[in-house]
């Protein structure tokens, strides 16, 4: 679990500046990148996103303006490397819900998030099949879209619960050499009943093989 000091928390309107510099997909993309891999330099992050270095330079000079990246330590002195200053950065989604500029935010982070999800379970197979992960991670990998019926009540205690869950594993394997990085990706969305003449939902849940992940959303957002 993420510890307060690496966990930044924006309000919408003490932090209007900072949400909207948020609001630009590639700069999402940076962050998450120097979040997961470390840092880099913005010609390496250019490569990964295959962008120019001038447009990554330029989008991390505004993360940094907003103090949600800063200067790591330099291997030379030709070109600076940049890194995360925090691991989350979080916000009440009921007050995201304020302004149309907080709630398409809102909106932009969470297809981030799938996004990302995508790309990781593109990774997560092709390392299974090259060898490059050890096959014990077979078994608890998976996705679950599980649809249970709950109130709001009971959708915030089961993230809560979740949450404390994470917090106790993550304290646990805490130095166990055979820990990986494991995307965890949370939802719970509730959706308002079809009325008559809907469309018909071609969509169909589908179980996962190995034991689901358990999926759960609270009053804060995290990304």
């Amino acid at each position: 679990m993420v510890s307060e000091e690496h966990r930044r928390v924006l309000d919408p309107e003490r932090d209007a500046a900072a949400l909207k510099a948020l609001t630009h997909p590639l700069r999402i993309r940076l962050l998450g990148l120097l979040r997961q891999d470390g840092p880099a330099t913005a010609s390496e992050l250019g490569v990964r996103t295959g962008e120019s270095s001038a447009s990554t330079s330029y989008h991390l000079r505004v993360l940094a303006k907003y103090a949600f990246v800063a200067e790591a330590e330099h291997r030379d002195g030709r070109e600076r490397r940049w890194q995360a200053v925090h691991s989350v950065t979080a916000w009440s989604n009921k007050s995201m819900e304020s302004s149309p500029g907080s709630r398409a935010l809102l909106s932009l982070s969470r297809r981030a998030q799938i996004e990302h999800l995508e790309a990781s379970l593109a990774r997560h197979e092709a390392e299974v099949a090259d060898g490059r992960l050890p096959r014990e991670w077979v078994g608890p990998s998976g996705i679950s879209d599980l649809m249970p019926r709950l109130t709001p009540e009971s959708l915030t205690e089961l993230w809560e619960a979740f949450s404390r869950k994470l917090e106790e594993l993550t304290a646990r394997d805490a130095g166990d050499p055979r820990t990986a990085q494991v995307v965890l990706l949370t939802a719970g969305l509730a959706l308002a009943p079809r009325g008559p003449g809907a469309e018909p939902d071609v969509s169909r849940p589908t179980a996962a093989p190995t034991p689901p992940t358990p999926s759960a959303t609270d009053a804060e957002n995290a990304s």
